[in-house]
């Protein structure tokens, strides 16, 4: 194993989805925050990635929280939310996975005399994450790039008020779930990537009940799973030393970088024409000056 393994944070709110993404993972070892949220790391086999999984529970509010403390806490390169969602398109089937482009977060809005009036907001997926989806999933009719709408609502009556609202305002989203817009604007806040991945276990209807008894659920959770694997076999590390026994390393700058060489007792690096101090614990003024040689040597 590489002395360095970049890390991937991978999401959950509901134990059937973190089984799907537990079973592509292995060499799993556990790891606790101090306030008590539960890693599971584990190695992508095939892959550069070490995956910490973690299963978040539902809501909007929770799903913002902890993946705030993921992001300190384990410091991923990428965010992926993966799990099941209910279906709004016709030509989007049972068990097909929604990559979205962009997440809807889809309550707010003003209240008038005259109506509600939408004040959207909306996230736009990370484009690497994006590309990397694209490409990983070109040929699989059942893998959909469309936009998402996230609220703290189970939908389950296409004729309600609400889901006149996503046909009125949001009408390109293809899915609704209820924690992705918590998750992809914190780690936007965070300065990171993110992508949610979601397999469609229900059609958004009076007939959700009765798919979840035929067990579209965990078939859903396992096809959104299986998407986030192959996402992550085409992305590539991307920050500082990512891309481990690799010549083109992307995000290693040669003149940036530690440079090697012989380490002093400061901890300084001599790369033949300077001395690189980064790492070390000298913190004093410092003068170069060429000695040992007359005027005139060479």
């Amino acid at each position: 194993m590489p002395a360095f393994q970049p890390t991937v944070a991978v999401l959950t709110a509901l134990p059937l989805e973190y089984t799907a993404v537990r079973a592509h993972l292995t060499d799993i070892r556990k790891r606790e925050h101090p306030r008590g949220t539960r890693a599971a790391i584990g190695q992508l086999p095939g892959t550069p990635w070490s995956v910490a999984l973690v299963e978040m529970g539902e809501g909007t509010l929770t799903a913002a929280a902890l993946t705030e403390r993921v992001m300190t806490w384990l410091e991923p390169q990428a965010v992926l939310f993966v799990g099941v969602a209910g279906g709004l398109k016709s030509d989007i089937g049972l068990g097909d996975v929604v990559v979205a482009t962009k997440v809807y977060g889809i309550h707010g809005g003003k209240e008038t005399p005259g109506g509600f009036l939408v004040r959207p907001e909306a996230w736009r997926a990370s484009h690497r994450l994006t590309a990397a989806a694209r490409e990983a999933l070109r040929d699989d009719p059942r893998a959909h790039l469309k936009p998402i709408a996230a609220g703290d609502v189970v939908l389950a009556a296409p004729e309600s008020a609400l889901a006149e609202h996503l046909r009125r305002h949001y009408n390109d989203a293809a899915a609704i779930e209820m924690e992705g817009s918590g998750v992809v604007s914190a780690v936007d806040l965070a300065g990171g990537d993110a992508l949610v991945i979601r397999g469609i276990s229900d059609r958004a209807d009076a007939d959700k009940s009765r798919a979840d008894g035929e067990g579209w659920q965990p078939r859903a959770a396992e096809n959104a799973a299986a998407a986030a694997v192959a996402v992550l076999r085409e992305l590539r590390p991307f920050r500082g030393r990512g891309r481990v026994g690799s010549s083109d390393r992307e995000g290693e700058d040669s003149e940036e970088g530690p440079h090697r060489g012989d380490t002093g007792a400061t901890g300084a690096t001599y790369g033949g024409d300077h001395l690189d101090f980064r790492g070390s614990t000298f913190n004093g003024p410092f003068v170069a000056k060429r000695g040992g040689r007359e005027d005139g040597e060479r």
